[in-house]
């Protein structure tokens, strides 16, 4: 034991001081590896725009944060329902990878009642909102607070060509007349698929008669509204100014055909005006705009809105840099970006006075009078359920009877609204 014990006792001061240093090199090094610590990275999911616009947004932010933060893009699919399907499962799976979320208009009831997005403290609310349309402001709120930060907006018009009609139509029954005494030439291309778009073109038929679907979480359908909102789509589904593929026409499946030159009207989004320019530019020399056609002359048509809007998620592990990272990604310098190189209209009133802007949305006047008009869809967390009963329900449009189809609206939103039969 004393030969094992003398040698230990002997080497004990020589331990003690590597040990010493080796603890004091340790705190050393863990100061400069938290002085060196790595920028946040922020995460933004959000649908893979093609222009890059979103990509210098990021870029710009990130260089402007003083080195707060970095902003990664996380490019969701093209197509809102796969968008949408990864997002959920990520978030009710409490995925802390998701710092920014680009969310379509429709998702906001959802995600804000299920807690995956934070509400927007008071102050920034406030920026967040100043000088914006009301229309996405009302897109981006749910329950009286800002739950995202109103970043881009759309709407339709109705696109017509300039060289066959001497004045543009601005009620449904004018704009059928019109187009019925045209011949072949004059089919109006709209959407009638089994689908969201569907459910948006009834939406915007009932705003525009004064009817809603929903209010304060509660279902409506206003009686007078309905019936007529039905039966203008049953009046276009069974005019000749049809076209043939209406129950399977979708936006793209519109301008496509609008472009090859046997339709004269169209209703459809912005998008359309640089397609046209670029892959059928003598369609675009004679394509004019106008608003949406009214229901009845004494009321002005109310359309539905779209867009992106920008929430914080829940699980973020730096949702203070995401607020003010989610803050900068929606300003006006962004917005304008997203304008001229996306062709993404802003959710900033002033901009539709930019002269840049005007360049690219020529329409911009007609656009911004739809906007300050626009209305929204059902808000309400069930809304998926919703828009398949009203598009299911409705489908196809020639089989429309306004009267009866009031009754089933009704029961089939009811049950939807309690989860009940879902399709």
């Amino acid at each position: 034991m004393r030969r094992y014990q003398t040698p230990a006792k002997r080497k004990t001061g020589y331990r003690l001081l590597p040990a010493a240093l080796f603890l004091l090199l340790a705190t050393a090094a863990g100061c400069s590896e938290e002085q060196s610590s790595p920028t946040p990275t922020l995460k933004w999911y959000i649908f893979d725009e093609p222009s890059g616009a979103f990509a210098d947004a990021a870029a710009d932010c990130s260089e402007n944060s003083g080195g707060r933060y970095r902003i990664d893009l996380v490019p969701l699919p093209t197509d809102a329902d796969q968008q949408r399907e990864q997002l959920v499962r990520r978030l009710a799976a409490r995925d802390s990878d998701i710092d920014i979320v680009g969310m379509d208009v429709i998702w906001t009831a959802e995600f804000a009642e299920a807690g995956w997005i934070l509400p927007w403290p008071e102050k920034m609310a406030a920026e967040a909102t100043s000088g914006r349309l009301d229309s996405a402001i009302a897109s981006a709120s749910y329950d009286d607070r800002l739950q995202a930060a109103p970043f881009t907006t759309n709407t339709q018009l109705l696109w017509y060509r300039t060289d066959r009609i001497d004045s543009v139509p601005t009620t449904w029954e004018e704009l059928l007349k019109t187009a019925e005494s045209l011949g072949d030439q004059g089919t109006v291309q709209v959407q009638g698929a089994r689908y969201e778009g569907l459910t948006v073109f009834f939406n915007s038929l009932l705003s525009s008669a004064g009817g809603d679907i929903l209010k304060n979480h509660e279902m409506v359908l206003d009686e007078d509204a309905t019936r007529e909102a039905l039966a203008i789509l049953q009046s276009i589904a069974r005019s000749p100014a049809a076209p043939a593929s209406l129950a399977t026409s979708r936006e793209d499946q519109s301008r496509l055909a609008f472009e090859a030159g046997d339709s004269t009207f169209m209703i459809n989004y912005t998008f359309v005006w640089p397609s046209a320019r670029e892959n059928a530019p003598e369609i675009a020399e004679n394509m004019g705009w106008a608003r949406w056609p009214a229901v009845s002359e004494d009321r002005p048509s109310r359309v539905t809105i779209g867009g992106i809007n920008l929430g914080v998620a829940a699980y973020s592990d730096h949702s203070d840099l995401a607020f003010a990272a989610a803050s900068c990604l929606s300003s006006e310098a962004n917005q304008r970006l997203a304008a001229h190189k996306g062709g993404l209209p802003p959710t900033i009133t002033a901009l539709y006075h930019d002269e840049e802007v005007q360049k690219t949305f020529p329409f911009a006047d007609v656009l911004l009078e739809t906007l300050k008009d626009g209305s929204q869809r059902p808000q309400t967390p069930l809304y998926n359920d919703v828009s398949m009963a009203i598009s299911h329900t409705l489908h196809p449009l020639r089989a429309i009877e306004p009267q009866e189809d009031i009754d089933t609206l009704r029961r089939e939103i009811e049950r939807a609204l309690h989860s009940e039969g879902l399709l």
